[in-house]
């Protein structure tokens, strides 16, 4: 019986794409970490530029118009140019946007900073609308949920590290305690710049065998692939389960730090009053030779202040800091999810986690203090397995054009756009906790595509959930 690590990337003739699976797998790291840093900035231009929680969403709005309007142009690409054209013409185009970060600090115009997230985001497009779909022919069709689950694990390291860099550029202040963050905002961006002109290089001189995906639907056989793809139910449900998924994530991302932090205006907090000891704590640690060793000293420091109320919460800088323990959550449910999506069938763990995060953003709403803080956090454990295994679902059986419905299941992820500027203009009406409506909405509808998935694609095609032992 063949090694499962073995039988996971091994390709029709026996040969193990484990290489290029890693090399493709370093993208999904890259992303992860520009987008924990789009996280973490609308409290930033709350703050400099005195921004409504729906103004500030422009930067949801400018990230996923990028991906929008790239989406189509990204896979037709991908299509003449094979995978590794398109994977090397993404990371071309962050590196642009990630440089237009220097002009765009000069200018400090809310403006151009969003033309550089716009461009960073189309980028993005190429290298998502590649790369996800690629995973999931490297090796058998019946693996494929687990491996861009796996390849979605670097993700999320990605956006633990995301935030930590975001707090640290994006709140510094002087020796005189202003705010140097507009100043320094170009600097992380400018570095994710030379890194991606060293991957395309790196993948330039690679060998990315340009592998197609099973045709179980005969699509390729049809004088008009594009119409075809759009007769499958499974893929064109899988459109609208990914615009709703992406909006859901999107917001309670893009709001994280309000949902930690005292509002400026109105003082509502979703966290309860936090005990002086853990600012005493905080600051003794930050002292300590460890803390010194490890160059986290003047991180720690500035975790908590007083809300206009006189009560101990969170900064915007611990809030940001607090994001990276979120995508803890969210990279731990990723590994797990891999784990348990070679047990059970991708749809019916959709399905699962898809109720149960419906459940965690009613108790959100409901606002019941620190039960509520802690299902923010449980919220990105069972959001982690949503992206990846309804891109699997979408594309299943769907041949050679499945870089082409890659890229309008990417294009769904407009919904990351639309979506938190309604969940913004809630919580302006209202506050943090009743916006979590809109996700809640989201997730019940990503439950129904799973639970949903087997009677749409037909029930005549092997399912892809990752294991011969689970059955459909």
């Amino acid at each position: 019986m063949p090694q499962p690590t073995r039988s996971l990337f091994a390709g029709p003739t026996g040969r193990s794409y484990v290489i290029p699976f890693i090399l493709v797998t370093s993208l999904f790291l890259l992303w992860g970490f520009c987008n924990g840093m789009i996280d973490v900035m609308d409290k930033h231009f709350q703050n400099e530029l005195h921004l409504t929680k729906s103004q500030s969403a422009n930067v949801q709005f400018a990230h996923y118009l990028g991906y929008f309007l790239m989406a189509l142009p990204a896979g037709w690409l991908a299509t003449k140019i094979g995978y590794k054209g398109g994977i090397i013409a993404g990371l071309l185009m962050v590196a642009v946007g990630g440089f237009w970060f220097i002009p765009a600090t000069h200018i400090a115009q809310f403006w151009a900073f969003l033309v550089g997230v716009c461009f960073i985001a189309a980028g993005l497009t190429f290298l998502e609308t590649v790369a996800n779909p690629y995973t999931t022919v490297l090796g058998p069709p019946q693996f494929a949920a687990t491996r861009i689950n796996l390849a979605q694990s670097c993700n999320g390291i990605g956006w633990i590290l995301g935030p930590l860099v975001g707090s640290a550029y994006f709140y510094s202040k002087d020796s005189a305690g202003a705010s140097t963050g507009t100043q320094t905002l170009w600097i992380p961006y400018v570095g994710v710049a030379i890194v991606v002109l060293v991957l395309a290089a790196v993948f330039y001189f690679s060998n990315v065998p340009d592998v197609k995906n099973e045709d179980d639907y005969h699509i390729d056989d049809s004088k008009d692939g594009l119409k075809s793809i759009w007769s499958r139910s499974h893929f064109v449900m899988g459109v609208a389960a990914q615009f709703f998924y992406v909006a859901g994530q999107c917001g309670i991302f893009a709001f994280f730090v309000n949902c930690m932090t005292s509002d400026k205006v109105t003082g509502f907090s979703m966290v309860p009053p936090i005990p002086a000891s853990w600012d005493t704590m905080m600051t003794q640690f930050a002292s300590t030779g460890f803390a010194h060793f490890l160059h986290i000293q003047d991180w720690l420091l500035g975790w908590f202040e007083a809300n206009k109320a006189g009560v101990l919460c969170f900064s915007d800088k611990g809030a940001a800091g607090l994001a990276s323990l979120a995508f803890v959550f969210f990279l731990v449910g990723r590994f797990s999810g891999a784990w348990f999506l070679k047990r059970v069938a991708a749809h019916k763990m959709l399905y699962l986690y898809g109720v149960l995060n419906a459940v965690i953003c009613l108790l959100v709403f409901l606002n019941l203090g620190w039960v509520s803080v802690a299902c923010v956090f449980l919220s990105y454990f069972f959001m982690s397995i949503m992206f990846p295994t309804i891109f699997a679902l979408g594309i299943f059986g769907l041949g050679s054009q499945t870089k082409k419905a890659s890229s309008f299941i990417v294009m769904a992820i407009m919904g990351g756009a639309i979506l938190p500027k309604v969940m913004g203009m809630i919580a302006d009406k209202y506050d943090m906790s009743r916006a979590f409506i809109v996700p809640l909405a989201c997730f019940v509808f990503v439950a129904i595509y799973g639970c949903n998935w087997v009677r749409l694609r037909g029930g005549n095609a092997a399912s892809p959930e990752a294991s011969t032992h689970s059955p459909t």
